[in-house]
């Protein structure tokens, strides 16, 4: 049996193990998919053990992801951009890395029925969440992308890896003198519910609006854009189950179904 598991620290909140293990039922894939928790500094050790006791892949979250891209051999184009990966691949001694979260992202926001080409977007925080989705967001031809972060060097650095692209850096006081028509919050204001910096001015009728963290309950960030009543408000379970069914696709060689497992998912997190 293939073993696969996720490094991170903490681990046990971790919902992969549920998914990944959906997906192998549904394509029918003999698999064994654990949590792994790994010390702040062991982390290479933990991945030279599992690949010793024949881990052909593994998923990896914070506080990782920077550590798994230094420990690859080969990266795909995406890695190498987002400077993390969450996705590696262990075969003919080598480790491969990707990251599929933009792409999680992405086909989530294009599920849900979110036009991407042509439309500006904005794209709160300038940490490692937001460097992994920047490029699957601009093959998708917006008009624009903007990055805002309370540091403006951080999205600068960013936006300077591209050439010849419609990418931008701005403050947040900046973007909200702006209009934007998709408005994803990467920043971790999702989850502690101290507030996104941004305007009211800035969601209306017509907005989108994606958190990149989810709950049982809205996000702070959604539910002020709900109260404002934003055109839709989504956040980031199809995400995550979108950037699984990536990881599996490339371990396993077939894409499995996002829907029916986000479906039993969001009906165990509202059970919660």
């Amino acid at each position: 049996m293939d073993k696969y598991c996720v490094f991170g620290n903490p681990i046990k909140q971790s919902r992969s193990p549920f998914i990944h293990l959906s997906f192998a039922k549904e394509t029918e894939q003999v698999i064994s998919y654990a949590i792994q928790f790994a010390e702040i500094d062991g982390f290479t050790e933990a991945v030279v053990e599992f690949i010793a006791q024949g881990g052909k892949g593994a998923n990896v979250t914070a506080p990782f992801k920077e550590q798994a891209m230094a420990m690859c051999d080969e990266l795909t184009e995406h890695a190498k951009f987002s400077g993390a990966v969450n996705t590696l691949t262990f075969k003919n001694g080598k480790i491969y890395g990707d990251t599929t979260d933009g792409i999680g992202l992405v086909n989530d926001l294009l599920t849900n029925g979110v036009s991407l080409k042509n439309s500006r977007i904005l794209l709160l925080g300038a940490g490692g969440a937001s460097k992994g989705v920047v490029l699957p967001l601009l093959n998708q031809k917006p008009k624009s992308l903007t990055i805002a972060n309370r540091t403006v060097s951080k999205a600068k650095a960013i936006v300077e890896q591209y050439t010849d692209q419609p990418l931008l850096a701005c403050s947040f006081e900046e973007a909200n003198e702006q209009v934007f028509d998709v408005i994803i919050n990467a920043t971790s204001a999702g989850l502690t519910g101290n507030g996104v910096p941004i305007s009211e001015k800035l969601i209306t009728i017509n907005s989108v609006c994606y958190d990149m963290t989810y709950g049982k309950e809205l996000t702070p960030f959604l539910q002020k854009a709900q109260n404002l009543k934003a055109n839709k408000v989504i956040d980031g379970l199809g995400m995550l189950v979108g950037q699984a069914a990536e990881s599996f696709d490339i371990w396993r060689g077939v894409k499995p179904a996002v829907e029916p497992v986000l479906k039993e998912l969001r009906a165990s997190l509202n059970a919660e």
